[in-house]
């Protein structure tokens, strides 16, 4: 056990995580030249495209230092707060992490919020001070900041360009030497980690785990503690670039078991895997089942590939079992399915997934958080409210509450009046402002999750011309005076089209709802009337004028009773013809709604 060290490298998204990753893989000769590719541990296509680590992965790799040969664990973590869950996890199967740090970009919002998760599991941090080759790289003045941070000496701080390979030597003499040794105990019951779960279609669900105490061996009959649920281990092995089988794996070390389940969500990532028959009764600490925390509608523009849909969203279940999803049906779109996301980026992907994946167009209604409403009845009754629709009437109500976050967002200083202004708008409160060096500003804010589900992200990037990183992390519900704004047309509500919205900004956003869908619906024979509404009353209103035909065009000269007439008969005609008329909506509407600002 003395010779395995296991880390984690956390990051900032695209501060050269994966190509470290690549570089480490090669140096150690995990890989051959054949097998050589840019974000080798990043397999899926989007993730290579976005440059960004979707899903966690661990690979072993084998180092010769002095005459002795060490087995290092490397456990990647997804970078982006959506997924900070599965990073906490990862985190706790290592005593080590690498924390890399741009030497361009400085120290951002997510290298901060997860390097605070790995020295919570006292993990050793090893700074490593990367793209020193870049022309625009500041290495001197990032290596304070690196050291203000960790209260490190700045000898400690290694500097390296993962493209060009430059500090890959001592970043592994210092993994060797400054990361402890796993400890745990071989003759205590077996106790190990789930860290994450990946669906082999052949195979069913491939468990990735990092045994605490005892060791887990081949045809072994294990127990999951969350579930309670019992399996045989058919294999368990190592991870390479390829699985090696082993008869066991002992404490301190990381593997993969094959038990024959199909259903990803039986396997949970922070549950403890235990012997059968011998159970630990210690369960590790920190286990949570996953949260969705948006919400939205995804239906199929054609409605008869409704099934299709749900067999497309099953398949995608079984690779990411966070992803949750109920059908429900829409006046406006037919049938559909609910689905709850980790965030904004999950939702992304998703819904790229099934366009890429399996051909599904589909329309996104607009995303939204659960809500908690209380009636006013002498028992006080809790509705979960996930859908605009669910929310009970307005006279049963008696208060609605909303997730709030705690946002922590780093820019310069020059551009902090407008991140504050774009945070004050969207109902944040500031509790704190520290200056990291005179140029860095860490801004944090108390704000409703639902207000940065929209567009808070792109308009962030823009007020600070691409600068300031965001970070959150939930704190719980609070009580807020929120209303239903319906959307009418044609005096006709669109279901898909309500939103939740705080009572201070449902006239704005009503009325910048409406001029927008007046623009996108096509005019028709008859006027339409698109209106937002709260309960009954109108609250904003614009129309979409009728194409008339000129039917005086042939009445030149004579009465004007004549023509009167002839528009009176028209009028009738146009009249009747909006009572049975049926407005369709285009796809781009329901998208622009998530554009308001644009």
């Amino acid at each position: 056990m003395k010779h395995i060290r296991n880390f984690c490298i956390i990051a900032h998204i695209d501060h050269g995580k994966s190509t470290l990753a690549d570089r480490l893989l090669d140096f150690t000769g995990t890989i051959t030249d054949r097998e050589k590719q840019d974000q080798l541990l990043d397999s899926m296509d989007l993730e290579r495209e976005r440059g960004i680590t979707i899903k966690s992965h661990a690979i072993q790799m084998e180092y010769v230092h002095e005459g002795q040969t060490y087995i290092l664990n490397l456990i990647d973590t997804p970078g982006h707060v959506d997924f900070s869950y599965e990073v906490s996890r990862s985190i706790a199967a290592c005593e080590g992490a690498l924390l890399i740090v741009d030497a361009a970009q400085s120290i951002q919002a997510q290298t901060i919020s997860n390097l605070y998760l790995a020295l919570e599991n006292d993990l050793e941090i090893i700074p490593v001070l990367n793209k020193v080759d870049l022309p625009s790289a500041n290495p001197e003045e990032v290596t304070d900041d690196i050291v203000d941070l960790l209260g490190c000496d700045p000898s400690e701080v290694i500097p390296a360009s993962a493209k060009t390979g430059l500090g890959i030597q001592e970043i592994l003499d210092a993994i060797i030497h400054k990361i402890p040794a796993p400890k745990g105990n071989l003759d205590e019951p077996l106790q190990a980690l789930i860290f994450d779960s990946v669906y082999n279609p052949f195979r069913g669900v491939e468990t990735y785990f990092r045994v605490i105490n005892g060791e887990i061996k081949k045809g072994q009959k294990i127990k999951f503690l969350a579930t309670g649920k019992t399996y045989f281990a058919d294999e368990v092995g190592t991870l390479k670039l390829t699985q090696f089988p082993r008869q066991s794996i002992k404490s301190g070390d990381v593997g993969y078991l094959i038990t024959g389940i199909k259903d990803a969500r039986d396997v949970k990532v922070g549950d403890t895997i235990t012997d059968a028959v011998n159970p630990t009764q210690n369960m590790i600490a920190g286990f949570e089942n996953v949260k969705p925390m948006v919400f939205a509608g995804i239906y199929p523009v054609d409605t008869e590939e409704y099934e299709e849909l749900r067999g497309a969203m099953e398949k995608l279940q079984l690779n990411d079992a966070s992803l949750v999803f109920a059908p429900e049906s829409s006046a406006a779109l037919g049938f559909g399915f609910r689905c709850g996301f980790l965030g904004m980026l999950h939702l992304e992907i998703i819904q790229e997934r099934l366009e890429r994946e399996f051909d599904m167009t589909v329309i996104t209604t607009v995303p939204n958080v659960s809500y908690h409403a209380y009636t006013k009845k002498n028992v006080e009754e809790t509705i979960v409210v996930n859908n605009p629709s669910d929310l009970p009437d307005p006279s049963k109500l008696d208060r609605v509450e909303e997730p709030f976050i705690k946002a922590s967002i780093i820019t310069k200083a020059d551009y902090v009046g407008p991140v504050m202004s774009l945070c004050i708008e969207k109902r944040g409160a500031i509790t704190n402002q520290t200056y990291l060096t005179p140029e860095r500003v860490e801004l944090n804010f108390d704000m409703p999750l639902a207000e940065i589900v929209f567009d808070f992200y792109d308009r962030l990037k823009t007020v600070s011309k691409g600068y300031a990183s965001f970070d959150y992390s939930p704190i719980g519900l609070r009580a807020s005076k929120l209303v239903k704004v319906d959307i009418l047309i044609n005096a006709n509500s669109v279901d898909a089209l309500s939103a939740l919205v705080h009572a201070d900004n449902a006239y704005d956003i009503g009325k910048k709802m409406v001029e927008k869908l007046r623009e996108l619906i096509p005019r028709q024979q008859f006027d339409i009337p698109i209106q937002a509404a709260i309960g009954a009353k109108i609250i904003s209103r614009e129309t979409v004028k009728a194409l008339r035909k000129d039917v005086t065009a042939k009445c030149y000269g004579g009465d004007i009773s004549r023509k009167r007439k002839l528009l009176e008969k028209q009028k009738k005609g146009k009249k009747r013809m909006r009572q049975i008329g049926n407005v369709e909506i285009p796809q781009e509407a329901f998208m622009a709604v998530l554009k308001l600002n644009d």
